[in-house]
């Protein structure tokens, strides 16, 4: 942002007529005098159909315009970035605002040179005296929508400074109360005010009804918050949902038993930013005074149900000291068997037992042939396998864990492997996916010849030192690193070549 731009003052009219126009487009056709825009805060919003994120924010600006319509002291002009007519107006039909017309290209290309726009969407906002106060107003907008109107960095700082006061006096209230909202809703949408969630330990539950694993942890929580239920303990959850659909959302919030805040409420993005939300499903725990006992509990409710109640720092700890039990207990049977489910397959559906593969280094290959970057890693892990096979045929394993999307993928996919898996849609697949933290494929687990856990980043290692990193272990690694750096050590300097027993100069 340049520092010549903000805070320097343009006469409005001289900015938006041209020697023969003096007016402005509503989408109707309508005309509208500049000079009826003398006194109002404006923004001069630079966009395009063509672009992605301009038409991600447009609806958001549209919100807003609408909501400080009634004050009558604003207005949005569009300058279209569009590349025709057809498509300028096309565009401008969903806009409630006025526009330079798109035939006056010498004035849109003024403003765009003017304003300094490097990128769209793009919104400078000026007060009622036509001062430049922000040329940011899209990041303005998205973070704080009406709530930043009039848009100043004075406002601005104001909100922020709120918002620093609310974290160090964190309450039930100043994270989930807005200022048109006091209340959250039930599955059968009556309000139920903040008031009496308070005192309570409180779940946030940040979902979305199109991201499966939200559903599949959304069963498990049911599990605990009714056994808590039961059990007549102090909690209570509550829905932040991320979703854009209606019906999606509604039959979800029928399903389960806890509340919600409103669909496309501002508090849910507000809360996205002030919980540094970076994965789904988090389940951030609110505790009886009001301050966060833990920014997210998903893994440990999944992993330990009821038991990681009431999710406070200590029985944390002693969750972690359990979690450690079990990893250093941990078998090949632990890791790939549940149930009667005590087994893998080979290509022609013939199940192998899962005991067969103890006293085997087993790489747990989670990947998929949507994936692109598992296609391209397939070869190299198909390499290294089958050397190392070569070298000792009872030395190795690979189980295949799928993530396609049909059976008719998975088989096509597990055609090209020359090892065991997982049959297609097992229920194991969420079990391992959950405990070595599984965010992205392709990934690849190594689990030693004792059934311990060697490393989850075999991936890495495949592809930096093939064959030669089995069996993956740190001390291999740092074996390999050492003869590098003894090679390196032995090589000839100034240009000499040495073969076999001779160094000649180059």
């Amino acid at each position: 942002m340049a520092d010549s731009v903000v805070n320097v003052t343009h006469d409005v009219h001289s900015l938006l007529s041209s020697p023969d126009r003096d007016f402005l487009l509503r989408n109707t056709g309508d005309q509208v005098k500049i000079d009826s825009l003398k006194g109002k805060k404006l923004g001069f919003y630079f966009s395009a159909s063509w672009c992605g994120p301009c038409r991600s924010f447009t609806p958001t600006l549209v919100e807003v315009y609408n909501e400080l319509s009634p004050k009558g002291d604003f207005e949005v002009v569009y300058v279209s970035r569009d590349k025709d007519d057809e498509t300028f107006n096309n565009y401008f039909s969903k806009m409630p605002w006025l526009a330079i017309p798109f035939s006056d290209s010498e004035i849109r290309i003024r403003l765009k040179e003017l304003f300094h726009v490097k990128g769209i969407p793009h919104l400078a906002l000026l007060d009622d005296t036509g001062k430049v106060v922000t040329e940011d107003g899209v990041h303005i907008i998205r973070e704080y929508g009406t709530e930043g109107y009039p848009f100043t960095s004075k406002k601005v700082q104001e909100l922020k400074d709120i918002e620093e006061e609310a974290m160090r006096n964190q309450s039930l209230r100043s994270t989930l109360v807005s200022s048109y909202r006091d209340f959250v809703i039930s599955s059968d949408r009556n309000e139920i005010p903040i008031s009496e969630i308070e005192g309570k330990t409180v779940g946030l539950h940040f979902f979305t009804t199109s991201y499966k694993p939200c559903v599949l942890f959304n069963q498990k929580l049911k599990e605990v918050y009714n056994n808590l239920k039961e059990n007549g303990e102090n909690f209570e959850v509550v829905f932040i949902p991320l979703d854009d659909e209606e019906e999606s959302f509604k039959k979800e919030l029928e399903s389960v038993p806890w509340l919600s805040l409103p669909l496309k409420d501002k508090t849910c993005l507000k809360l996205v930013k002030y919980f540094e939300l970076s994965t789904l499903p988090s389940f951030v725990v609110i505790g009886p005074d009001g301050k966060t006992l833990h920014p997210n509990a998903a893994d440990a409710i999944e992993d330990h149900g009821i038991d990681a109640y009431p999710f406070t720092p200590e029985k944390f700890s002693e969750l972690d000291e359990i979690a450690k039990a079990k990893e250093a207990s941990q078998t090949l049977e632990s890791v790939l068997v549940s149930g009667d489910q005590d087994f893998v397959i080979e290509k022609d559906g013939k199940k192998i037992p899962v005991s067969e593969l103890k006293g085997k280094t087993v790489l747990l290959y989670f990947s998929a042939h949507w994936c692109p970057p598992c296609r391209e890693f397939l070869p190299k892990l198909i390499d290294a396998y089958l050397k190392i096979k070569t070298e000792d045929n009872d030395a190795l394993e690979v189980v295949f864990i799928s993530s396609d999307r049909d059976q008719d993928s998975f088989d096509e996919f597990f055609a090209e492997m020359p090892w065991v898996a997982l049959p297609f849609g097992d229920s194991r697949k969420e079990f391992l996916s959950r405990k070595f933290k599984v965010a992205g494929i392709p990934k690849l687990v190594a689990i030693g010849p004792s059934g311990q856990t060697v490393t989850k980043e075999a991936r890495d290692l495949v592809g930096i030192y093939g064959a030669d990193a089995y069996p993956f272990t740190e001390e291999r690694i740092k074996e390999i690193e050492a003869q590098k750096a003894a090679k390196e050590e032995e090589k000839p300097k100034d240009g000499w070549v040495c073969d076999g027993d001779v160094c000649t100069k180059a």
